[in-house]
């Protein structure tokens, strides 16, 4: 009963998450038209490198220490050793990111030069940005480690939210790119500030004594390579296409990909949980518990992610005709497609490499994504200039199969779980079947597409139960979720 208990807390918290993560996805869709609509194609192009520009940073000025904490502290019993482990953390985020941020505004002229087509001011309001950003990265995870999924899940959406209404206000009023890169500014200031009043009145302030430091950095620092090669798999093909083609070429490609990479998103309340959720059945050698953990993760993840993959790829012409501008739409939506297929490898790569972090071997996995980082980079630049934004898209799709099959390869030397693929076989089978009845409808307008989405999902779940794919009991879980509270 006790183990009932657990895993039933546990699925509860992944509703929280994927509530959560779906309503931050819908807030991307709802700035889409408005940056694409009011701005140009290549502003656009530069407000998505700015933001191309926050999600490196962090990977580097944090030193992987966010992850630290999660791993370490989601096991610590008293209120001394919780305070000793977060503060010695934070102080070091605080001096690596003040740097790195410095040396940031001291070249933002030479940044301006190369990525926002000269705007000085951007690259300098960038420089700010890219601190808060790093700060809020590391307290938001405080939330994450001690397992406070409501109040992480409100900052999260606060942050996300109060972005989208002031950024939105500026370009609506028509102020300017430099003023809603100044909004997105005052967003992390307002939830840094409101996140540090909330860890504070609960912990208390200590000086710390870094009594763990050199056990924090030595499984932190191993984690910032995979953090970056990460990046480059993920974000760097902005870069690469807009220096070889132009900031324009940038705003033809991020709508397509932010489309299908919304996939990302089912797979995010998984790899928040498990870090924190796993480490305690393993250091307790409970390997049966962590197995089905893990294996019943996978299964939910694709049980949503497969279809979702179909369904982006029928529609993305026309859902990018409605979010964006058809000129967009028509130059991008070819890259949904492949950015979905993406995703979903790098869903299933997410849950089978906690494997390896639970064995502390972050090392392998930063090797992993080095290599494969690489290879991602040299073949966008090699690529890019003559197959255009599908080329970076399809490199993009090989980079993450080539990091699939190392995770699995070095995870399951250590020890494997039940990959069901006579479950994902059906699930291709039961998408193949609801994306034929989507193409044949073939639904325009915002409200067709709702519905008949909607009803081909239900049609999908009929498929997968006639062939057995899913268990009714399984499915009693997933509504218990709903239906009961923790």
């Amino acid at each position: 009963m006790k183990h009932l208990n657990e895993y039933k807390l546990y699925i509860q918290r992944i509703g929280l998450l994927g509530i959560t993560n779906i309503l931050i996805a819908l807030s991307s869709l709802i700035l889409l038209p408005i940056m694409t609509k009011n701005f140009s194609t290549g502003d656009y192009g530069v407000w998505v490198q700015i933001n191309t520009v926050i999600g490196l940073i962090p990977n580097i000025a944090t030193l992987g220490l966010p992850y630290t904490m999660v791993r370490f502290l989601s096991s610590a019993k008293t209120k001394k050793s919780i305070q000793e482990g977060f503060y010695s953390i934070a102080i070091m985020v605080f001096v690596s990111t003040f740097i790195i941020s410095t040396l940031l505004f001291v070249f933002s002229k030479n940044v301006a030069s190369a990525l926002f087509n000269g705007n000085t001011e951007l690259a300098m309001l960038l420089s700010i940005i890219v601190f808060l950003a790093c700060l809020n990265a590391l307290l938001i995870n405080f939330f994450r480690t001690f397992q406070q999924m409501r109040k992480y899940s409100f900052f999260l959406l606060a942050q996300t939210y109060l972005g989208v209404f002031i950024i939105s206000y500026f370009a609506i009023k028509g102020f300017g790119i430099t003023m809603a890169v100044l909004g997105l500014l005052l967003t992390h200031l307002i939830i840094f500030l409101i996140m540090l009043t909330f860890i504070v009145s609960g912990i208390g302030f200590k000086i710390p004594k870094f009594k763990n430091v050199k056990e924090y950095l030595s499984f932190g620092l191993p984690t910032v390579p995979s953090n970056l090669s990460y990046w480059v798999i993920d974000s760097s093909d902005r870069f690469v296409i807009g220096i070889l083609l132009s900031t324009t070429f940038v705003g033809y490609y991020s709508p397509g990909y932010t489309l299908g990479n919304v996939i990302t998103l089912i797979i995010a309340p998984f790899t928040l949980l498990l870090p924190s959720l796993l480490p305690p059945y393993y250091d307790n050698n409970q390997m049966e518990k962590v197995k089905t953990f893990l294996r019943y993760s996978l299964k939910y993840f694709l049980l949503i992610a497969i279809p979702a993959a179909f369904g982006l790829s029928i529609l993305s012409k026309q859902v990018l005709m409605i979010l964006t501008t058809s000129e967009i739409a028509l130059n991008g939506y070819l890259v949904t497609p492949f950015i979905a297929l993406s995703a979903i490898i790098y869903g299933v790569n997410g849950i089978i490499s906690n494997v390896l972090v639970l064995e502390k071997k972050t090392g392998i996995i930063g090797s992993i994504w080095i290599v494969t980082a690489i290879l991602n980079l040299g073949l966008n630049i090699i690529f890019v200039p003559y197959l255009g934004i599908i080329g970076a898209a399809l490199i993009t799709l090989i980079a993450y199969g080539i990091a699939f099959v190392l995770t699995l390869f070095y995870s399951f030397k250590s020890f494997q779980f039940d990959l069901d693929l006579i479950f994902i076989i059906k699930s291709i089978i039961a998408s193949s079947i609801m994306s034929i009845l989507l193409a044949f409808i073939n639904p325009n307008g915002i409200l067709n597409i709702v519905i008949i989405s909607i009803i081909c999902f239900i049609i999908y779940l009929g498929l997968l139960l006639l062939l057995k794919g899913i268990k009714r009991e399984e499915i009693t879980v997933l509504r218990k979720m709903f239906l009961e509270s923790s």
